[in-house]
């Protein structure tokens, strides 16, 4: 039989979160009595409105692979030009066409770790080398720019992958840091990823760092506005950048259901506000009750965040079986971390009572 490349033959898929439907069929657990605090998205679901803009959406015609209308939208709502946005099929799509378009074999490419695992993938797929740089659980897994600076300056990768807030620790570099990781860049592509920016306090504007070249941010509208069944994200950099991402992009990519649902959702800024506030809250009741059983969370500047359990495997399974979905954080290289992302009160009422019963029942 034909063999794939070397490259292909010896990736390992990347982990994620939510619910694996095969694992709770041999488990005779229903999907639907499961609570998932695995994923870091909105937990109030998409804004209303949405399912009647889906019925709108035309589904005998291919969609539009330049997404012109939602790019408007974007352009409009973000304060740029058309030309500095691609859209894509969830924030993912968008980070394999930039190592497509611009990374191959003899290329390294800086990855600080733990961090979303796709980076890696996404390299491997076209055959570049993956630099890591850890990021170490004493420091509170604060990226030590010292250190980042210094790989940059000895291995010019071909590119850096910044995940901002970064997922799973949570933390969030400033402006400033980046500005020093960008200048220190010079020809490498610097990829900051701020995926789960809607839900990160006291942010900065990046947007404008993209005049000074060589950078791509990558968003998700999946998590903030809950369409994770559609896919939906988007990139912004410059213009000759952008230019050559659409010449990889597959033709179209996204769905016009996902442009339809995007558009509306961009209207919807007040649900947004709302449903931030409420997340806010389940999270500081969390983190109160988690600190008051003895296991703090690591601190967090967005809406997830690591809590040290010891076994991570074993207190996933237990909760599992209590109807509670977490994120065993084994595959981010932390076999004794779970990640948790706050859902409504109630039902983080309801892990607590959870996460009570496996933590007295030892």
């Amino acid at each position: 039989m034909l063999r794939p490349k070397p490259n292909i033959e010896q990736l390992a898929p990347s982990t994620h979160g939510g619910i694996d439907y095969r694992e709770l069929e041999r488990l005779g657990i229903s999907p639907a009595s499961v609570l998932d605090f695995s994923v870091s998205s909105n937990p109030f679901g998409p804004p209303p409105g949405i399912t009647e803009a889906l019925c709108r959406a035309s589904i005998a015609d291919y969609p539009d692979t330049e997404a012109t209308e939602l790019r408007r939208a974007l352009s409009r709502k973000l304060n740029t030009v058309t030309d500095n946005l691609i859209i894509g099929s969830g924030s993912t799509e968008l980070i394999r066409l930039v190592a497509l378009a611009y990374f191959g074999p003899g290329d390294s490419v800086l990855v600080p770790e733990p961090t979303y695992g796709d980076y890696e993938t996404a390299c491997r797929l076209v055959g570049a080398q993956v630099l890591k740089q850890p990021v170490r659980e004493e420091s509170g897994f604060r990226l030590d720019i010292v250190e980042t600076l210094a790989l940059v300056g000895k291995h010019q990768p071909r590119g850096i992958f910044l995940c901002n807030p970064n997922n799973p620790t949570g933390q969030y570099l400033s402006r400033e840091e980046v500005e020093q990781i960008l200048s220190a860049a010079g020809d490498s592509l610097l990829v900051l990823d701020e995926a789960y920016i809607a839900f990160t306090q006291n942010t900065w504007p990046s947007l404008d760092l993209i005049e000074r070249g060589n950078l791509v941010i990558v968003r998700s509208m999946t998590k903030d506005y809950a369409l994770a069944g559609l896919r939906l994200g988007y990139a912004i950099s410059a213009e000759p950048i952008i230019s050559v991402l659409k010449r990889v992009r597959p033709p179209w990519n996204v769905s016009s259901m996902a442009q339809q649902a995007g558009i509306l959702a961009l209207q919807a800024d007040a649900y947004l506000e709302s449903c931030q506030s409420k997340i806010q809250e389940a999270k500081e009741f969390l983190v109160s009750e988690l600190t008051a059983l003895g296991l703090p969370p690591i601190a967090s500047r967005t809406n997830f965040f690591l809590v040290k359990v010891g076994g991570a495997a074993q207190m996933r399974q237990s909760l599992l079986k209590r109807g509670m979905l977490v994120r065993d954080c084994a595959s981010f290289g932390l076999p004794g971390y779970i990640r948790l992302a706050p859902r409504t009160l109630p039902e983080c009422q309801r892990l607590i009572k959870a996460i009570k019963e496996v933590h007295h029942a030892g």
